[in-house]
């Protein structure tokens, strides 16, 4: 979808859904109940940062809105706008401004179920806070979350999609709830082989993935920032790996903390479908670049997915996101 800079709103990228008044039988759209802000530092950027969440109409998704210039410029958070994934996801309009590292706040929308709001920033970058989302799910609960009329949707996936090849790949699958999982394989004693599966119902993503914080190699950190990257990473909010272990006071804050925030990345990306998936992810040594390329594929084959209303009945199962035609 192409937005032109003249847009003062950004159209949701996915088919209408009509307004459910009286209806009981289906989830409902939410956003914030009131707007909340907060500053940070751009992990890449360096830069100060400040951003205020606010509430949003009902199918109008999510936005990202620049406000550093004369007039505010929005950039719908769709797979369509993606214009980098190098080490991060950055998503802007063509010849214009964008916006980077939006995956943690994107996975912390798609964890606490936000369909809808504006996410306005006087910056080219979202804070990185802790390197996690837990900052995020936190402003999230303190602005609080109100529903809306109108259904909830979610796209379901209908066959297999895989991209990439042995020795990195991203794979959708058929399947009736979210499942994200995920094997890494770094040639570090820190960090080596591993795995983790989790199945997005009741509040999983906070209580086992939001916290996961982004990670790096000390001996990376001169090259990274040579090259205009990670001009705001510190012990602060990056995991720093070394030889011989982890940097940071206190240490992890998972066993498998590396492979967790690989998944929190996923989560992430995969809300810029502009909903969420209903299926099942399988990354292996895979990062953005492969998500956004899964998301591509899927949508070119129209037999391969379809939106469908998630039923009020699934709310209180373990089937949550099991998805109605």
């Amino acid at each position: 979808m192409t937005i032109a800079l003249k847009d003062s709103r950004a159209k949701r990228d996915r088919t209408p859904v009509r307004r459910v008044s009286g209806r009981g039988d289906v989830l409902l759209q939410r956003t914030l109940k009131s707007p909340i802000r907060c500053a940070g530092i751009g992990l890449h950027s360096g830069a100060k940062i400040d951003m205020v969440l606010k509430p949003a109409e009902a199918d109008s998704g999510i936005v990202f809105r620049r406000t550093d210039s004369d007039r505010p410029v929005d950039i719908a958070a769709s797979w369509r706008n993606v214009v980098e994934t190098r080490l991060c996801t950055r998503i802007g309009l063509p010849g214009g401004p964008s916006v980077s590292t939006v995956e943690h706040l994107m996975a912390a929308l798609a964890g606490s179920e936000i369909d809808n709001a504006v996410i306005e920033l006087d910056g080219p970058e979202v804070p990185v806070m802790d390197g996690s989302s837990a900052p995020f799910i936190f402003l999230i609960e303190c602005a609080g979350i109100v529903e809306q009329p109108v259904a909830r949707r979610a796209l379901k996936i209908l066959k297999e999609v895989e991209v990439g090849n042995a020795e990195c790949f991203v794979r959708l699958a058929p399947a009736s709830a979210t499942t994200i999982s995920f094997d890494i394989d770094f040639d570090s004693p820190v960090i080596g082989h591993q795995k983790a599966e989790v199945r997005l119902v009741n509040g999983t993503f906070k209580s086992e993935i939001s916290r996961a914080r982004t990670f790096g190699f000390l001996n990376d950190f001169d090259k990274l920032r040579a090259a205009g990257l990670a001009r705001g990473g510190s012990l602060d909010n990056a995991v720093v790996v070394t030889a011989d272990g982890v940097m940071n006071e206190g240490g992890l804050r998972y066993d498998d903390e590396f492979v967790r925030h690989k998944m929190l990345d996923a989560v992430g990306d995969l809300y810029l479908a502009g909903g969420p998936l209903i299926g099942r992810f399988h990354g292996h040594r895979s990062g953005h670049h492969l998500h956004h390329a899964a998301l591509v594929q899927l949508f070119a084959d129209p037999t391969a997915w379809r939106w469908a209303e998630l039923p009020a009945s699934a709310a209180a199962t373990d089937s949550r996101f099991a998805a109605t035609a």
